[in-house]
């Protein structure tokens, strides 16, 4: 490969400095991820788990054992929950500090992003590959909650994006530079969500370089400094983790990772192209121009590769992924974030041509898709009836009609005017405005249509609690209650995920994780004992028995109650 080319002139024939373009960037990304983080209570299950096990690190100081509502936690490495618990201990336990790392990585894979698309295709390119990873839909949404996918998703893209601009480098110290950074990213991506962090990343190398027989190309890459500087970031929490548990091991590397992709042990299969509906419904609204992009990316084919070799990395890279995946016996929908990167600079590609006039008609036919889709969109959102007898959705609901079918339908009117008058800027404009303002309509809104929080009543308890008082979640583990109230909760007719722990340690945990008759003898003993009671529960056995409490609150899906022993707020 040749070596990269300096910064490309705009059409004046002035070079753009990075600087400005990245400081501005990072200050809009960062804006536009993290400013509705706070908007919306933690969601059950995934939100208030992964704020659950970094408040317990916070709180204990045990950085190598994770713990969920006290008990051995050990299905993912703990990257994102160092980040969060340091961020709890300096600025406390909230639904912004609980997100912000999400929003965080959020921007450095878009500033990645840009910065590969740049260096390898131009400013526009990378402009417009930024812009297109900011508003694609299931990239955004990901953003806005608590997982460890994003984690994973961007330091995976960094190792990618590092290895093929390494690639682009003659021998010397940039290009050991590059290489350093793919294994400090895949050590990363490793203490993100386990061995993937470098057996994905490894396998879409290999095939690239297979396929398009890059093998003398790829000397030197460094691989004896490389794997030094991998071990030194990843090997050290899993050595001190087996020391100190030695159930890990096993459960660690065998349960969730060989057992969660061979068999459907988690209870987690789906059919083989779950992924592909998920993939493009999550490429919205840029799916439209994804054929225009994957023909240029092509090329003139198979004999042609080599010429456009990096393209074709961006397509072993998402082929492979959703490829992968799709073959796993466990199947959940963020899995396939990490494609979105590659397909990202693929588009921003097609789109940067478009925009600058080098192939105005090529967008056409997916403008047309776009304008169809806006309409239709409009059309379900003003006129599809909303749920009954549910006051939190009624409020909302009328904003969100006129917002999100207002900027549809204008934004078809806007692409369908740049389609008549040949103005292809107005055409990407509309989809991309479109794009943005439907997201964060959806965001502002969405946490009202969501009927698992707790975080109702963890505020009316919150303030009346005693640290001696007992809590109780019962016929289920209501995940975000332990985090909002800042303590462990009792659980009650409920193992889950958590049955690993509650085994692993049975002396600290048999007084805490109860059956039924256990918590009712509980119950009746001296002190004050508060209830969050899934409502099937409550109306199943909690109603008809002989427990004597009093109801403090209760919505469709739980019942607060607490004993007659607790004084009266």
């Amino acid at each position: 490969m040749t070596p990269t080319a300096p910064c490309p002139p705009d059409r004046s024939g002035t070079p753009h400095p990075w600087f400005k373009d990245l400081a501005l960037l990072t200050l809009v990304t960062v804006v536009w991820f993290c400013c509705l983080l706070g908007m919306r209570p933690l969601s059950n299950p995934d939100e208030g788990r992964y704020t659950e096990i970094p408040r317990e690190m916070a709180a204990t100081g045990d950085f190598v054992t994770p713990r969920l509502d006290g008990v051995k936690y050990f299905e993912k490495p703990p990257l994102v929950y160092w980040l969060s618990a340091l961020t709890f201990r300096q600025f406390g336990v909230n639904e912004f500090t609980a997100r912000v790392w999400g929003g965080i990585f959020s921007a450095i894979g878009v500033l990645l992003t840009y910065a590969t698309a740049r260096s390898i295709y131009g400013r526009g390119t990378g402009i417009w590959s930024a812009i297109v990873l900011s508003t694609t839909l299931f990239y955004y949404a990901l953003s806005q909650i608590i997982l460890l996918d994003m984690a994973v998703a961007v330091t995976m893209s960094g190792a990618l994006f590092a290895f093929i601009l390494a690639m682009r480098e003659p021998r010397g110290s940039k290009r050991f530079g590059l290489f350093m950074a793919f294994y400090a990213f895949m050590a990363l991506a490793t203490l993100s969500k386990g061995l993937i962090g470098f057996a994905i990343p490894g396998a879409v190398i290999f095939l690239w370089v297979l396929l398009l027989n890059r093998w003398r190309a790829l000397w030197p890459f460094y691989p004896i400094a490389g794997t030094v500087l991998l071990l030194a970031i990843a090997a050290p929490w899993h050595i001190f983790a087996a020391r100190a548990n030695p159930d890990f091991l096993y459960f660690y590397f065998v349960h969730e990772h060989w057992l969660r992709f061979t068999t459907r042990i988690h209870g987690r299969y789906e059919p083989w192209w779950f992924f592909l509906p998920i993939f493009l419904v999550g490429l919205f609204p840029w799916i439209f121009f994804a054929g225009q992009s994957l023909r240029e990316s092509l090329g003139t084919g198979w004999k042609a590769r080599r010429a456009n070799a990096e393209a074709w990395f961006f397509l072993i890279w998402v082929v492979f992924i959703i490829a992968f995946f799709s073959k796993s016996q466990s199947k959940l929908i963020p899995y396939i974030l990490p494609v979105f990167p590659a397909v990202a600079v693929l588009l921003g590609r097609t789109i940067s041509r478009a925009w600058e006039g080098l192939d105005a008609t090529c967008l056409r036919r997916g403008t047309w898709g776009f304008i169809v889709t806006a309409v239709l969109i409009a059309g379900a959102a003003i006129f599809v009836p909303g749920p009954k007898d549910q006051p939190e959705i009624s409020a909302i609901l009328p904003v969100l009609r006129v917002i999100i079918g207002g900027v549809f339908l204008l934004g078809a009117l806007a692409a369908f005017l740049g389609l008549r008058r040949n103005q292809t800027r107005l055409m990407i404009g509309a989809v991309a405005v479109s794009s943005a303002v439907f997201l964060l309509a959806v965001n502002y809104g969405g946490g009202s249509f969501d009927k698992g929080s707790t975080k109702k009543f963890a505020m009316i308890l919150k303030p009346i609690l005693n640290a001696e008082d007992r809590i109780y979640s019962v016929g289920i583990y209501a995940q975000d209650l332990a985090p909002y109230l800042g303590r462990l909760v009792s659980v009650v007719d409920y193992r889950g995920e958590l049955s690993f722990g509650i085994d692993a340690e049975p002396d600290l945990t048999s007084s805490r994780f109860l059956k039924r008759e256990d918590f009712l003898k509980q119950w009746t003993q001296p002190g004050a004992a508060y209830a969050l009671i899934r409502k099937n529960a409550y109306d199943k056995w909690i109603s008809k028995s002989t427990m004597s409490y009093q109801v403090m609150s209760e919505t469709d899906r739980y019942v607060l109650v607490r004993n007659d022993l607790t004084p009266a707020p």
